[in-house]
């Protein structure tokens, strides 16, 4: 990737000088658009479908298609050692650029270069629900393309992060006896597990309890250590603020804004009316009273 042809953000992350700087996600002029079949005649057929791959555009006209326009134009770089929140309101594009980001998602315009495999991880990422967690932990590390003896190695400590056993001997029951937060800490482990290029995590954080949270926020701080670039995808000012060093705030599709956390963070706060979750500034501590000596 030529990194001078791109000068969208000029910031160097913490702790790298500029001839450090090595892009890793380029996003350059990103639309991404969804198509919804409508009531139009025959919508459901299978001369429909054909006609709709022949002739696109007449036949969405047709069949009443419409578009909705999820990102609109947007460019960014991300580098090596940062970690980038994405946040918005409901409905503002941030899982959709990240599955984009992944691979999973055609642009409609644009186009989007990585520097090694992205890994996606969201709450909604499939494992094996008749399947025990010990067996999930296997194929979901061996499906990020770990060994099976790095599985096998790193095992305890997936389970040991994701505080499964905890209550009991959880680990060695189908998944589909978890509770939705526990399925979602053990996806998570197993992808904290292996160092990645680019993680893009989808409200992953939004689930469990304190104790999970600051080991989770803690393994992400270790990932950006190890040259990687983090995306988090979240609702929570905290842990955005914990965790990130760099904000992207998108709304109705397009980037509002993009630069350091707080700044961010304070504008988009701003906007939405929402200033519960700013941290509060610290107490100046009271000054020592002095006392008076007689004259």
């Amino acid at each position: 990737m030529a990194e001078n042809t791109f000068e969208i953000n000029d910031r160097v992350p913490a702790g790298r000088t500029p001839a450090e700087r090595i892009p890793t996600v380029v996003v350059d002029g990103v639309d991404i658009v969804y198509r919804v079949n409508g009531t139009g005649a025959g919508k459901g057929s299978a001369t429909a479908a054909l006609n709709r791959m022949l002739r696109r555009k007449q036949a969405e006209k047709a069949a009443g298609v419409r578009k909705v326009h999820a990102v609109k134009n947007v460019s960014f770089v991300a580098y090596k050692g940062e970690a980038i929140g994405l946040i918005g309101t409901n409905g503002s594009g941030k899982s959709t650029l990240l599955k984009a980001i992944a691979g999973l998602l055609p642009v409609e315009n644009g186009r989007i270069f990585t520097d090694g495999q992205p890994s996606l991880l969201g709450v909604n990422a499939a494992l094996m629900n008749d399947l025990t967690g010990e067996r999930n932990v296997y194929l979901g590390g061996l499906a990020m393309g770990m060994s099976r003896e790095q599985v096998k190695d790193r095992y305890q400590d997936i389970v040991d992060f994701s505080g499964i056993n905890e209550k009991g001997d959880f680990i060695t029951l189908p998944m589909r006896t978890y509770s939705s937060g526990m399925a979602a800490r053990l996806r998570f482990s197993i992808a904290a597990a292996k160092d990645h290029d680019v993680l893009l995590i989808d409200e992953a954080l939004a689930t469990g309890d304190a104790a999970f949270r600051i080991r989770s926020e803690e393994r992400i701080r270790a990932l950006r250590e190890q040259a990687g670039t983090v995306f988090l995808v979240s609702h929570s000012a905290k842990s955005i603020r914990d965790t990130c060093d760099r904000v992207l705030w998108l709304e109705r599709g397009e980037l509002r804004m993009d630069g350091p956390t707080e700044e961010v963070m304070e504008q988009y706060e701003a906007f939405t009316g929402d200033k519960g979750n700013k941290p509060k500034p610290k107490a100046k501590p009271k000054p020592k009273p002095t006392t008076a000596v007689p004259a």
